[in-house]
Protein backbone atom coordinates (compact mmCIF):
# COMPACT_ATOMS: atom_id res chain seq x y z
CA UNK A 1 0.00 0.00 0.00
CA UNK A 2 1.70 3.32 -0.91
CA UNK A 3 1.07 6.13 1.86
CA UNK A 4 1.49 9.75 1.23
CA UNK A 5 3.70 11.73 3.10
CA UNK A 6 0.60 14.03 3.97
CA UNK A 7 -0.80 11.13 6.62
CA UNK A 8 -0.57 12.76 9.82
CA UNK A 9 -1.54 9.44 11.62
CA UNK A 10 -2.91 5.67 11.31
CA UNK A 11 -4.83 4.22 13.73
CA UNK A 12 -7.99 1.55 13.82
CA UNK A 13 -11.53 3.22 14.97
CA UNK A 14 -14.91 1.65 15.03
CA UNK A 15 -17.59 3.51 13.05
CA UNK A 16 -20.25 5.14 15.77
CA UNK A 17 -24.04 5.98 14.94
CA UNK A 18 -24.91 9.66 16.58
CA UNK A 19 -28.26 10.78 15.61
CA UNK A 20 -28.28 11.13 11.53
CA UNK A 21 -24.97 10.66 11.13
CA UNK A 22 -21.77 8.44 11.94
CA UNK A 23 -18.26 9.62 13.48
CA UNK A 24 -14.83 7.80 13.71
CA UNK A 25 -13.31 8.42 17.44
CA UNK A 26 -9.77 9.90 17.42
CA UNK A 27 -7.55 7.97 19.92
CA UNK A 28 -6.63 10.59 22.63
CA UNK A 29 -2.93 9.66 22.42
CA UNK A 30 -2.84 11.18 18.91
CA UNK A 31 -3.59 14.48 19.94
CA UNK A 32 -1.16 14.19 22.57
CA UNK A 33 1.39 13.51 20.90
CA UNK A 34 0.60 16.55 18.18
CA UNK A 35 -0.51 14.11 15.76
CA UNK A 36 -4.19 15.47 15.36
CA UNK A 37 -4.95 18.79 15.97
CA UNK A 38 -8.44 19.13 17.21
CA UNK A 39 -8.20 22.78 16.11
CA UNK A 40 -7.84 21.66 12.04
CA UNK A 41 -9.81 20.20 9.37
CA UNK A 42 -8.55 16.91 7.87
CA UNK A 43 -9.32 14.57 5.11
CA UNK A 44 -10.03 11.24 6.28
CA UNK A 45 -9.89 7.54 4.48
CA UNK A 46 -11.76 4.81 5.32
CA UNK A 47 -10.04 1.40 4.44
CA UNK A 48 -11.16 -1.75 5.22
CA UNK A 49 -9.07 -3.85 8.03
CA UNK A 50 -6.59 -6.48 6.72
CA UNK A 51 -5.10 -6.44 10.02
CA UNK A 52 -8.80 -7.97 11.76
CA UNK A 53 -8.41 -11.01 9.92
CA UNK A 54 -4.69 -11.37 10.09
CA UNK A 55 -4.84 -11.41 14.21
CA UNK A 56 -4.15 -14.94 15.33
CA UNK A 57 -5.50 -14.35 18.28
CA UNK A 58 -8.95 -12.59 18.98
CA UNK A 59 -8.70 -9.13 20.70
CA UNK A 60 -9.60 -9.43 24.74
CA UNK A 61 -12.88 -8.15 25.61
CA UNK A 62 -11.50 -5.39 27.76
CA UNK A 63 -9.70 -4.12 24.66
CA UNK A 64 -13.44 -2.50 23.47
CA UNK A 65 -13.17 1.48 22.94
CA UNK A 66 -13.66 2.48 26.33
CA UNK A 67 -11.75 0.66 28.09
CA UNK A 68 -8.08 2.42 29.43
CA UNK A 69 -6.38 -0.96 29.03
CA UNK A 70 -3.68 -2.13 26.38
CA UNK A 71 -5.64 -3.48 23.34
CA UNK A 72 -2.87 -6.55 23.43
CA UNK A 73 -1.64 -9.30 26.33
CA UNK A 74 1.37 -10.95 26.88
CA UNK A 75 2.28 -13.68 24.75
CA UNK A 76 -0.42 -12.99 22.26
CA UNK A 77 0.77 -13.34 18.51
CA UNK A 78 -0.68 -10.58 15.57
CA UNK A 79 0.84 -10.33 12.49
CA UNK A 80 1.26 -6.51 11.89
CA UNK A 81 3.09 -4.28 9.20
CA UNK A 82 5.98 -1.63 10.70
CA UNK A 83 5.07 1.68 10.16
CA UNK A 84 7.83 3.84 11.06
CA UNK A 85 11.64 3.34 13.01
CA UNK A 86 11.52 5.19 16.17
CA UNK A 87 14.69 6.80 17.80
CA UNK A 88 16.37 3.77 18.62
CA UNK A 89 15.90 1.90 15.71
CA UNK A 90 13.47 -0.39 16.45
CA UNK A 91 10.09 -0.72 14.61
CA UNK A 92 7.04 0.88 15.92
CA UNK A 93 3.10 -0.40 14.44
CA UNK A 94 -0.17 0.90 15.79
CA UNK A 95 -2.89 -1.52 16.77
CA UNK A 96 -6.75 -0.51 17.95
CA UNK A 97 -7.08 2.71 19.27
CA UNK A 98 -3.42 3.65 18.04
CA UNK A 99 -1.68 1.34 20.66
CA UNK A 100 2.14 1.66 20.14
CA UNK A 101 4.10 -1.74 19.93
CA UNK A 102 7.98 -1.75 19.62
CA UNK A 103 9.69 -4.27 17.55
CA UNK A 104 13.24 -4.92 17.34
CA UNK A 105 15.10 -5.76 14.09
CA UNK A 106 12.49 -4.88 11.62
CA UNK A 107 12.39 -2.45 8.90
CA UNK A 108 9.69 0.18 7.90
CA UNK A 109 6.89 -1.54 5.71
CA UNK A 110 8.07 -5.18 6.50
CA UNK A 111 5.46 -7.43 7.50
CA UNK A 112 6.12 -9.49 10.44
CA UNK A 113 4.16 -11.88 12.80
CA UNK A 114 4.80 -10.67 16.57
CA UNK A 115 4.81 -12.18 19.94
CA UNK A 116 3.65 -9.42 22.89
CA UNK A 117 6.63 -9.70 24.90
CA UNK A 118 5.56 -6.63 27.50
CA UNK A 119 2.99 -4.79 27.81
CA UNK A 120 2.70 -1.69 29.66
CA UNK A 121 -0.06 1.17 29.57
CA UNK A 122 0.95 2.89 26.42
CA UNK A 123 3.39 0.39 24.64
CA UNK A 124 4.24 -2.72 24.04
CA UNK A 125 7.26 -4.61 23.54
CA UNK A 126 7.10 -7.50 20.85
CA UNK A 127 9.49 -9.95 19.38
CA UNK A 128 9.73 -11.09 15.70
CA UNK A 129 7.93 -14.89 15.16
CA UNK A 130 8.00 -15.00 11.60
CA UNK A 131 9.00 -12.75 8.29
CA UNK A 132 6.24 -12.40 5.88
CA UNK A 133 6.55 -11.61 1.94
CA UNK A 134 4.29 -8.71 1.38
CA UNK A 135 1.74 -10.78 -0.67
CA UNK A 136 1.00 -13.22 2.77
Amino acid sequence: MDIPEQLSCLFTAEVQAQDDSYAIEIPKNEIETGYVNPDHNYRVAVLTSSTESNNTVEPSPEASQDSPQPPVTEGETRTVEIEDIGDQGDGITRVERGFVIIVADTEKGEQVRIKIDTVQENVAFATVVERLSYYD
